[in-house]
């Protein structure tokens, strides 16, 4: 899937604001970075975690109110 897609679906979980999704992307990447598993089919090694983060968001797995509670 191209980029730019995938941030334009992101962008829906993300109240449409580039800000928010940005904090929702950095916030998941450092799950991801301390050992928390990608909810989506990635090979965890091969990809950026931030990519990961970005994917994950665009396919709705991760949502907002779960990154502000945490």
């Amino acid at each position: 899937m191209r980029l730019e897609k995938v941030i334009s679906d992101a962008l829906k979980y993300a109240d449409d604001d580039s800000y928010i999704l940005s904090l929702m992307v950095s916030k998941r990447s450092n799950e991801l970075a301390e050992g928390a598993e990608p909810l989506i089919k990635v090979d965890k090694n091969k990809v950026k975690l931030t990519d990961i983060a970005l994917m994950e968001i665009a396919q709705g797995a991760v949502q907002l109110d779960k990154i502000v509670d945490a």
